[in-house]
């Protein structure tokens, strides 16, 4: 089975640190989400691809593990791996290293689910995913 994986190097703004210059914990989210961008882009299953086919994909599970601070002036790098599973869910799986040395500074984990237009929990795949699945081999 193929890995699918993406990355994106970003700088550090000056409105996402605390008084001490360390990453308010509040910024990690955005991080991750902008690496789901990038997967997106880069595979074909953005946003507005899911509601163009009538569904969202709202985030149900967001978790994240830090190992180290990232500081002001950092230019860290968020790596994104798509998880497969049978359930209607798409799982991600997230690295945060430091570009400088490569060190482990998070990670994190993420399951989003399908709903429909109306709001209700979508219990199987949708086609345009299952469709996705077989195009990556995953």
């Amino acid at each position: 089975m193929n890995e699918l994986r993406a990355s994106k190097e970003f700088d550090v703004r000056f409105s996402e640190v605390d008084s001490m210059g360390v990453v308010w914990h509040g910024a990690y989210p955005l991080y991750f989400e902008d690496a789901r961008e990038v997967f997106g882009e880069k595979y074909g299953l953005t946003y507005m691809g899911y509601f163009d086919h009538g569904y969202f994909a709202p985030i149900v599970e967001l978790t994240f593990h830090y190992k180290k601070p990232i500081r002001y002036g950092m230019r860290p790098r968020v790596d994104i791996i798509y998880r497969p599973s049978e359930a209607a869910k798409v799982v991600f799986d997230y690295e945060i290293h430091d570009t400088a040395d490569e060190s482990l500074i998070a990670t994190g984990h993420s399951v989003q689910v399908f709903m429909d237009r109306d709001y209700k929990l979508v219990l199987y795949s949708p086609d345009f995913f299952m469709e996705w699945r077989k195009r990556w081999g995953v």
